[in-house]
């Protein structure tokens, strides 16, 4: 698959053809969103408590809730919500880390980042560091699948291609996420699969990345 993709030209998508095309499933969807965010927020509750511990204990200074400025749909700025899973002083020891940058384009990622903590590293393999964001689901600055929500010193970096990642609402899962080797793609690969996201969107579609997210999470692809 990720031949095919890196090979693929790149594609325009006719934005207004889109909104027009989808508008009862954007309603239908958005229902989908609150009920099952807000289930999700009730029924993970006590590991949500186990896993604050956790952070805390293992990592003393500072919460167990991290919140940093992203970017959704059509550039709107939203708060997002994530279990902690670097030191306190992550965001200031980033600048020097940079140099280090092993993707391409506007993301920042590297192999064995020495800020994560020890159980930050398995939040971040099982994916389990991503369950505050079911409240931007319950509050709408993210759906349940939907490209991942970018920085904005990332998005200042795009190209009028790489923009089209922003026509949607972010989701927690999408196609990049539930790939076995995503922190091995290149980040044009990556915004390949956001916009085969964007042009088959179905509640099939949907339904199929959630129940392959559940795997990813077993198979703990994160990084």
């Amino acid at each position: 698959m990720e031949s095919t993709i890196s090979a693929a030209p790149q594609i325009f998508i006719d934005r207004e053809k889109m909104l027009r095309g989808h508008r009862h499933y954007w309603v239908l969807r958005r229902a989908q969103d609150i009920v099952f965010s807000l289930l999700a927020l009730i029924l993970l509750a006590p590991l949500a408590l186990v896993i604050s511990l956790a952070i805390v204990l293992d990592s003393p200074g500072d919460g167990a809730i991290f919140r940093q400025r992203r970017v959704g749909r059509d550039g709107k700025l939203f708060w997002l919500y994530k279990f902690r899973t670097m030191c306190p002083d992550a965001e200031k020891r980033l600048n020097e880390l940079l140099k280090l940058n092993q993707m391409d384009g506007p993301v920042f990622k590297i192999k064995g980042d020495p800020r994560i903590t020890r159980v930050g590293r398995f939040l971040r393999k099982t994916s389990l560091d991503e369950l505050p964001q079911l409240l931007n689901v319950l509050r709408g600055d993210m759906s349940i699948v939907g490209p991942r929500p970018a920085l904005p010193r990332e998005v200042e970096l795009y190209s009028d291609y790489q923009r089209q990642r922003l026509y949607v609402t972010p989701g927690l899962s999408c196609y990049w996420q539930i790939a076995p080797h995503r922190n091995e793609m290149s980040f044009d690969e990556w915004v390949a699969l956001d916009l085969k996201y964007i042009q088959e969107r179905s509640f099939w579609v949907d339904w199929k990345i959630i129940i392959l997210t559940v795997r990813a999470m077993f198979m703990k692809y994160g990084e």
